[in-house]
């Protein structure tokens, strides 16, 4: 069953991000994940919900996703992360 994992994102570092940025895709790619929303607009149509920035992956299943997640490649880039935005994540199993 597939997994996404779906993060919130407020960047608070621009220039740190951008050095996230150019790490996470090989990451990425190496757990077969792939990229279905990175930023763009976002429309509030119910709630109080005004996300910043979202981003969305697609893994082939959650052991994919947490495999990534906690990788040694992924753990560098998100030490970065860390330190250059606030983020809101998590996994959800989907079809």
């Amino acid at each position: 069953m597939a997994a996404y994992m779906i993060a919130e994102v407020d960047v608070t570092d621009p220039k740190g991000f951008e050095e996230y940025r150019k790490l996470v895709p090989e990451t990425i790619a190496k757990y077969k994940g792939k990229v279905l929303v990175r930023g763009g607009a976002t429309e509030t149509v119910e709630g109080n919900w005004s996300p910043k920035r979202l981003v969305m992956l697609e893994f082939e299943s959650m052991k994919q996703a947490k495999e990534w997640y906690y990788s040694r490649e992924y753990t560098a880039a998100k030490e970065i992360r860390f330190r250059s935005a606030n983020t809101n994540l998590v996994f959800v199993e989907g079809v």
